[in-house]
């Protein structure tokens, strides 16, 4: 490979647009790719619904994306380089562009799911390739508050996805969360072409692209999220195809990891990892991205399942969760120069985590702010914990390590998501089998005949139950078990996000202390 560039010859690269126009031309193509994750959250179970699916089955929509995602990450610094990264961030735009418009016209799931992995292969490089973009075209000390604007900017999926989503499917249909896409990518490509420049280092003279290294990634995710998707219907290790699956993704990513650490020209550049902060950061926020990616998908449903909310409403709560974290965001980007930024993620952690043991509170019949105010403590925790976060880990690689940096950063962070969702989902499914059986074992069926002729108020609806008995009783006695069931399902999974949040609140203090830039005049 071509001897790397250095600090200096990076510095002295200037954007020949105005940096601000970048940062808007690759955020827009970015927040598109955000706001699609979060805006099929609230459709999930009309999708389900109208290609007749369960609900672990209507998940494969959102994790064949997140895996789509994982896969391609990786790929990002190569294709940036071999490619040039302006072409690609442009064909990345045009292929989710594509897959968006064909998601929406899917006739059954299956081909939903081939169309969400066509948009996950598009969207994937957006996220990766702007924040290097970013981190090349603002200076070092500009570096924090340009991450605080990009934050801002993915903020507003999260806000504005859920409610488009839900307005979208109350209104016309699921179809057109996804054709909403295609005029936002065709302006976004438009921009990019014209205002974002490939600075002179880019090109490393990569003549080859490491195969092996690509299909066992692509193997062992694969066979991994497949095992955590279908674990819960198949019984888990009861059955051979999951034992299968198991063995055979474990063995690729253990396969993966050694070809990476011993080929010349790695698709992922493992030895990234030799930097400690660095290291550290990619860890975290892999572990913190299980938690939050569960919330974005657990609110929803809850709302919808328990609170019989419309997708609207349910996308109005999910939303309110990104207002804490604007909120957050504001404050990082000026406090990440004044104070050391391991205490503003230790800060967000622990808020985090209050705001999730908040969630394990819930119970059938809470009002809508008591479900929404849990996700404002959520919110300014994740705004606390990644500005800083992100901004300590990459900017402690060096600036010719940056796109790779960047790019397994991200593959590592949307892995994290992407087991969060099967696991805690698997564990929803699971879970409200297991408090069903030992609710029913506490109910007594003799009870209500007895209270059937206690009260004869009920002899007044048709005289139904005078004539059959206690059978229609037993029936709504049996759907709110099954409800309550469901409760205390959901109840455990957000208990394993707190715990999560609360175990990792002292662990960025093991993160080197940032060297400080000196500021002009001071």
């Amino acid at each position: 490979m071509a001897a790397a560039p250095t600090q200096t010859q990076a510095a002295q690269h200037r954007p020949s647009a105005n940096q601000w126009l970048i940062a808007f031309a690759v955020m827009l193509a970015t927040i598109m790719e955000v706001v699609d994750t979060t805006i099929a959250n609230v459709a999930l179970l009309h999708i389900r619904g109208s290609l007749s699916a369960g609900v672990d089955e209507a998940a494969w929509v959102l994790t064949s994306y997140i895996v789509a995602n994982a896969i391609i990450i990786p790929l990002t610094g190569w294709c940036g380089a071999y490619f040039g990264r302006k072409r690609f961030f442009i064909f990345s735009i045009l292929l989710f562009v594509f897959g968006s418009l064909m998601a929406g016209a899917s006739p059954n799931l299956q081909i939903l799911v081939f169309c969400r992995v066509l948009q996950g292969l598009g969207g994937g490089a957006m996220m990766p390739m702007s924040q290097a973009i970013l981190m090349e075209t603002f200076p070092p000390d500009q570096q924090a508050v340009a991450m605080s604007v990009w934050g801002m900017g993915m903020m507003i999926g999260p806000v504005g996805g859920p409610i488009l989503g839900g307005w979208i499917t109350d209104n016309y249909s699921w179809r057109w969360i996804f054709y909403i896409n295609v005029p936002i990518g065709i302006t976004a490509a438009s921009m990019v072409a014209v205002f974002v420049h490939d600075p002179s280092y880019i090109r490393r003279g990569i003549k080859k692209i490491d195969w092996w290294g690509l299909w066992l990634l692509a193997i062992g995710v694969g066979c991994i999220q497949v095992m955590l998707d279908k674990g819960e219907r198949l019984g888990w290790f009861d059955s051979r195809l999951i034992l299968m699956l198991t063995v055979i993704g474990s063995c690729g990513l253990v396969a993966f990891v050694i070809r990476e650490l011993l080929t010349a020209e790695p698709i992922v550049n493992l030895r990234v990892l030799y930097n400690r902060t660095f290291a550290l950061g990619t860890i975290f926020t892999t572990i913190v991205m299980f938690g939050m990616y569960g919330t974005y998908i657990l609110i929803p449903l809850f709302c919808q399942q328990i609170s019989g909310y419309t997708p609207m409403l349910a996308g109005l709560v999910l939303s309110i969760q990104s207002f804490g974290t604007l909120i957050s965001i504001m404050f990082a980007g000026r406090l990440f120069n004044k104070m050391d930024p391991r205490l503003m993620v230790t800060l967000g952690c622990l808020v985090a985590g209050i705001g999730s043991w908040y969630m394990a509170n819930f119970y059938a019949q809470i009002d809508f702010w008591n479900i929404a105010a849990p996700g404002i403590l959520r919110g300014i925790g994740s705004g606390f914990i990644f500005i800083p976060l992100t901004t300590l880990s990459l900017g402690a690689v060096s600036m010719e390590d940056m796109g790779t940096a960047s790019g397994l950063f991200n593959m590592v962070r949307t892995i994290g998501g992407s087991v969060g969702i099967a696991i805690l989902v698997a564990m929803l499914s699971s879970g409200a089998q297991v408090h069903q059986s030992y609710l029913a074992g506490h109910v007594d069926p003799f009870q209500f005949s007895t209270l059937m002729r206690s009260l004869p108020a009920l002899s007044t609806v048709g005289g139904d139950l005078t004539r059959h008995g206690s059978a229609p009783m037993l029936g709504m006695v049996y759907m709110e078990l099954q409800r309550q069931a469901t409760v205390l399902a959901f109840i455990d999974d957000f208990r394993i996000i707190a715990y999560i949040f609360f175990i990792l609140t002292p662990v960025a203090l093991l993160m080197a202390k940032p060297a400080r830039t000196p500021v002009a005049g001071h």
